[in-house]
């Protein structure tokens, strides 16, 4: 396992991310486990398949507001959770190793990785209710822990319109608790990089001539 002590959304982070597997979209591997996968899965294999050919990144330029969001208030949540905890957030950078990566939101001491979500009221809410994370980062945040090597990862959810001590709402994982789950994601992976080097034969074999 290698890492990279750069900083997210630069050009050399992109760079690195080209070709490889990330936890930020593993769910769309992960999803129907057991079965055929799906088009979510295929699209982002043929990306993968694509940038292991040119060695270059896709470009992406879709954003929305709450993504925007979560670029503006990840410091705020960051340096509140620095507060609350008594610790130092240093930089996530770029974990690899293979054709498999991951970007944390930062490292905590030796063992510990934290991924910060900033949330509307209504999900904040419902997230503080529920005193658990959204299900639909749960092999992300398992994932980092598993390439990583770290033994807990911190689910932070931050809202900035919650009244003030009420912004910061903390939900952790430990890694003892996914052994099966770890599992789990090597036979996918197994199987998903046979899907992605299928991906690349067509890509190079087809007959692209105009009859």
């Amino acid at each position: 396992m290698i890492f990279h002590d750069v900083e997210q959304n630069t050009d050399e982070w992109f760079l690195l991310r080209a070709g490889k597997i990330t936890n930020s979209a593993i769910s769309k591997a992960m999803a129907n486990y057991g079965k055929a996968f799906g088009n979510p899965a295929i699209q982002y294999a043929i990306q993968i398949a694509v940038e292991q050919i040119t060695g270059e990144p896709i470009a992406s330029t879709y954003t929305n507001d709450h993504m925007a969001r979560g670029h503006e208030e990840e410091p705020l949540a960051r340096m509140l959770y620095e507060e609350e905890y008594f610790c130092t957030v240093e930089n996530g950078g770029f974990f690899e190793e293979g054709d498999y990566g991951c970007s944390p939101d930062g490292l905590v001491n030796d063992d510990g990785l934290v991924e910060i979500k900033s949330a509307i009221p209504s999900v904040h809410y419902e997230r503080i209710k529920k005193q658990s994370f959204d299900s639909a980062y749960k092999w992300q945040l398992i994932g980092n822990m598993k390439l990583t090597g770290r033994s807990w990862i911190d689910f932070i959810s931050y809202c900035s319109a919650f009244p003030e001590g009420r912004r910061l709402y903390v939900y952790r994982l430990h890694a003892k608790d996914y052994s099966e789950e770890y599992k789990m994601m090597d036979i996918r992976m197994a199987e998903f990089d046979k899907l992605i080097q299928e991906s690349k034969s067509k890509i190079l074999n087809s007959n692209y001539s105009i009859v």
